[in-house]
């Protein structure tokens, strides 16, 4: 969330920025209330302060009558000041209510709008492909090849669930090792995260688990969820914990499972592995000093178009727009893979995004850093970003590397973990 006193001391800007962002929020109310919250504390320690003066007096009193009737208003001072703690303490957590409910600020160049005025940025070293045949999708493909079930999944799980077959299991495993392998060289940390998290630990990343717009599948009668992503347990890892300065930047790669309801997703464009309820990806994600994010955001951007440059799949980096941000990030970068196969021509579908979350993320779940020379603590920032999620990668590998014959050409990069240079 947004520092509280930012809020108040920038409130035109916040405003702004909400306006941009296209979310409402009472701003306004922030102000009001905080006054408020504040003249409550002050009561509160002006009355403490009275209590604390008649308890000293009490054993100076002249008889028992007098004792009695300091004690009495002692007690009444101090229900007082109880009373108005109790009024601080719920108009602070009403704040912070609000709070969550206002948008990180927007980097100066992120294009203003939504998801149709996203700003094309680069494009990958591998152009589009041309065709001397009809290209059919990744769905026609794999069931030529014997590669998915979704009809087994769908009995099994239901509708969005799928069973990976044959060589789309071991594309799914070459694509997590080459990942994790390309990261691990580049400094980053492997691991392996829980497949669940708490509920704060969510609402800290920045997701709702438990509202009617939720993305999130909830364990019922715990306070546990099934992950969308392994940047909420990456984030999660240092919930509460100070860093020193010297481990900073700290670099992660996380490999989970990611579990979406996807709710009111459905069309052609979703059809397959692109839009599912369950599916593998390895994540980037960094904590690192307020100096360092912008450069960490950019060499994460890189990264991801250094993997599917070596998977050899034509893309485009857009800047996403205002409108398409989400509540956390700073600005965000996504990788748009070409997928021969979607549409009627053919269309770019998103296969990666990074975002430079500042400090957003980090005061939801107080992670700080000290400097050895400097007194008190700042809250880093965090980033993060898709390596590889592994369904839509096997989309724009299949689609972009499909043969007039039928078969499917493995990338370079891909075959000593896959054993063979051609599927089928």
């Amino acid at each position: 969330m947004l520092d509280r006193k930012f809020i108040i001391q920038n409130l035109e800007l916040v405003r702004e920025n909400c306006t941009r962002r296209g979310v409402s929020a009472e701003i306004d109310k922030i102000v009001s209330m905080d006054a408020e919250r504040l003249e409550t504390l002050r009561q509160a320690e002006d009355l403490n302060r009275q209590a604390n003066e008649v308890s000293k007096q009490i054993p100076k009193a002249a008889d028992k009558e007098a004792r009695q009737a300091l004690i009495e208003q002692g007690r009444l001072l101090r229900e007082q000041k109880d009373a108005a703690q109790k009024k601080h303490d719920e108009l602070d957590t009403e704040i912070a209510v609000i709070q969550c409910d206002i948008p990180n600020m927007t980097h100066p160049d992120v294009p203003t709008g939504g998801e149709d005025d996203a700003k094309e940025l680069s494009f990958g070293k591998t152009p589009k492909p041309h065709f001397d045949f009809k290209p059919i999708d990744h769905v026609d493909l794999g069931e030529k090849h014997d590669l998915f079930d979704f009809e087994a999944g769908a009995r099994v799980t239901g509708a969005g669930f799928y069973f990976l077959k044959n060589e789309a299991v071991r594309l799914d495993l070459a694509l997590q090792q080459f990942a994790i392998s390309l990261l691990s060289d580049r400094g980053f940390t492997p691991v392996t995260t829980p497949d669940m998290a708490l509920t704060h630990i969510l609402q800290g990343i920045g997701f709702n688990p438990r509202g009617p717009e939720t993305q999130i599948y909830s364990i019922e009668n715990t306070e546990l969820n099934l992950v969308g992503t392994a940047e909420i347990t990456l984030g999660g890892m240092l919930a509460g914990q100070t860093i020193d300065l010297d481990k900073l930047p700290l670099k992660l790669c996380g490999l989970s499972h990611c579990f979406r309801t996807e709710a009111g997703a459905a069309g052609r464009a979703s059809k397959g592995l692109y839009r599912v309820h369950q599916f593998t990806k390895v994540e980037m994600f960094a904590f690192t000093t307020p100096q360092q994010s912008d450069a960490t955001h950019a060499m994460m951007r890189d990264l991801e178009c250094e993997i599917f440059d070596a998977l050899e799949v034509p893309y485009r980096v857009i800047d996403t727009a205002s409108g398409d941000l989400g509540g956390p990030a700073y600005r965000k970068f996504d990788l748009e893979a070409w997928m021969p196969g979607r549409g009627d021509g053919g269309e770019w579908g998103e296969v990666t995004s990074t975002s430079n979350c500042t400090d957003y993320q980090a005061r939801r779940l107080n992670v700080r850093y000290k400097q050895p020379d400097k007194k008190g603590t700042e809250f880093v920032h965090t980033l993060n970003g898709t390596a590889v999620a592994t369904g839509r990668a096997m989309i724009a590998i299949m689609e972009n590397h499909q043969c007039s014959d039928g078969t499917i050409n493995v990338p370079k990069a891909l075959q000593p973990w896959v054993g063979k240079a051609k599927i089928g």
